[in-house]
């Protein structure tokens, strides 16, 4: 991704395009639902398999992918670094119930920087996709 569409002048003024992909139904609708309320984010695709992140990615061009941890298909480090080979502009924030400490320090060394648990408050997950969109995110746990 090159261009106007991924420079931080436009994360600081616009909205910040987000891929979902999170296997739980309930649980990609409702945040789909939750940040589709907001002004400063849009969700422009929510799959729900790991081995979709890549296609969403190359298909949606988004500033950030919130990806959970476990997934069918390619797990969430699996699906990390897939996405950040074909599209190394785009910000990975994952969202877990469950990682290890070990599974956290995998998910930063295939290429995300940050990883939320699921249960965070929704403004601290916009807080995380917004710095992580502009690069002032350089990794959160």
């Amino acid at each position: 991704m090159t261009g106007p569409r991924s420079s931080i002048a436009r994360a600081l003024s616009e909205q910040v395009r987000i891929v979902l992909v999170e296997d739980n139904k309930v649980f990609r609708e409702a945040l789909d639902l939750l940040l589709g309320l907001r002004s400063d984010v849009e969700v422009v695709a929510a799959v729900g398999d790991g081995t979709e992140a890549v296609p969403a990615c190359v298909e949606y061009e988004p500033d950030v992918m919130l990806i959970d941890y476990r997934l069918p298909g390619m797990d969430g480090v699996q699906a990390t670094a897939a996405v950040k080979a074909m599209c190394p502009e785009v910000a990975i924030v994952c969202l877990t119930a469950t990682a290890t400490g070990a599974e956290v320090e995998a998910l930063f060394a295939a290429g995300a920087v940050a990883c939320l648990r699921k249960d965070q408050e929704l403004e601290q997950i916009v807080a995380a996709i917004r710095s992580a969109a502009t690069g002032r995110l350089a990794r959160a746990e």
